[in-house]
């Protein structure tokens, strides 16, 4: 099976320089996504870079929406550039011998004219994102309807639409009336590498320490993930009499107030380097929950690689993260609205009951396992290809 791979980068060349990209996010799944796709029997072709065509007007548009109307206008997402990516597309497919056409990525299909089947897997529509994140929110009328058009066009186009959570499927079916049908739910994995056992993570559990709770905060955005939530829940587990401490990864604290003593503020931590790579495998390794109550998350793979340590996740039940956390398996989410005491009264009971904890650490392990690593998603990705052609 050829499978024809579409990204604007170029993932099988990744150099060192972008490999911390590559740990975050979207360009760690395109990573992952075609890493764990190749096998002997799957043959993945890379149809990236591509080059941006260079337009003067949606440059201009965005400059006049900014600065006269005070809103939003995103270049990509303008045609211009979506229909060319299609035409380079489609003239690179015309010389390979491809039997599917892949893509992470919505713009790419959009605007694709081939015969080859079309598959998509993503975790979010962009009509998910608009007024969702901070980056779609005061946008233009135009960008709206460029963002939904590309939307409508791809999810007509493609053969094959696989989701990593039930919020996206739904989103999909709601508003643009997909035929349910050839929508498929199939969880992203960690973008790290991991191989442990489960002796390696009953080691790390027994390690852990019965008396002190330590949780860990890794975001980059301290609001949207909700770092002030993650602070308050370790405030209130101290006054209650559990000792507990706090790391924060990845961005600095909003506070009014000086850090207590309990919480360490570590900033970014490079994971492209060996060294930072190892902190971080040892913060979690050590940790007993990772916390990280986002007001709007579309998946969050931290969760799975928190997971792949046996830490259990404390998270919020919005966007994809129920598809990512089962509650009593591998953490437990919460209403974005939940108070303070929820989180308390959850990982107090737990501390308190030791096996129980030690039990969901191994669990969430488990959840990893089984659920949450590429090598098990390729799996059944690959299987729903195989049944394309």
């Amino acid at each position: 099976m050829n499978i024809a791979y579409l990204t604007e980068f170029d993932v099988k060349g990744l150099d060192k320089s972008a490999w911390r990209k590559s740990q975050l996010g979207h360009w760690g799944r395109c990573y992952y996504i075609a890493k764990s796709l190749e096998d002997e029997s799957t043959n993945v072709q890379y149809f990236g870079p591509l080059t941006k065509k260079n337009a003067l007007l949606p440059k201009l548009k965005s400059r006049l929406y900014n600065y006269l109307f005070k809103q939003t206008y995103h270049l990509w997402a303008d045609p211009i550039f979506n229909k060319n990516y299609g035409h380079q597309i489609a003239k690179k497919i015309s010389i390979y011998n491809s039997d599917i056409v892949f893509s992470p990525d919505i713009n790419f299909i959009s605007y694709l004219n081939c015969k080859q089947p079309i598959v998509l897997w993503v975790d979010t529509l962009y009509t998910g994102l608009i007024d969702y994140y901070d980056d779609f929110s005061n946008l233009c009328l135009e960008t709206k309807q460029h963002l939904t058009a590309m939307d409508r066009l791809t999810l007509n186009k493609c053969s094959l639409v696989i989701f990593s959570s039930e919020w996206t499927a739904k989103t999909a079916i709601e508003i643009y009336q997909i035929n349910e049908a050839k929508i498929k739910i199939v969880p992203f994995g960690a973008n790290i590498e991991s191989n442990r056992t489960i002796d390696d993570i009953n080691e790390l559990v027994k390690a852990r320490s019965s008396k002190v709770c330590k949780m860990l905060f890794i975001g980059v955005d301290w609001f949207r993930k909700g770092g002030n939530v993650a602070l308050e829940v370790a405030k209130e587990l101290n006054k209650a009499g559990l000792n507990t401490e706090l790391t924060i990864v990845g961005c600095q604290p909003v506070t009014s107030e000086p850090l207590p003593s309990f919480v360490k503020s570590l900033g970014f931590i490079d994971k492209s380097k060996k060294e930072g790579n190892e902190k971080l495998n040892k913060l979690l390794a050590e940790s007993h929950f990772f916390i990280l109550p986002s007001r709007a998350e579309c998946y969050g793979h931290v969760f799975c690689e928190a997971n792949s340590f046996g830490v259990p996740c404390l998270a919020t039940d919005v966007g994809g993260i129920p598809s990512v956390i089962r509650n009593g398996m591998n953490g437990r989410t919460f209403p974005v609205d939940a108070n303070i005491s929820d989180y308390c009264n959850y990982v107090a009971s737990l501390m308190k009951n030791y096996q129980e904890y030690e039990n969901l650490a191994l669990s969430s392990f488990n959840e990893y396992q089984t659920r949450l690593n590429w090598t098990v998603a390729a799996q059944t990705v690959k299987k729903l290809l195989r049944e394309l052609i």
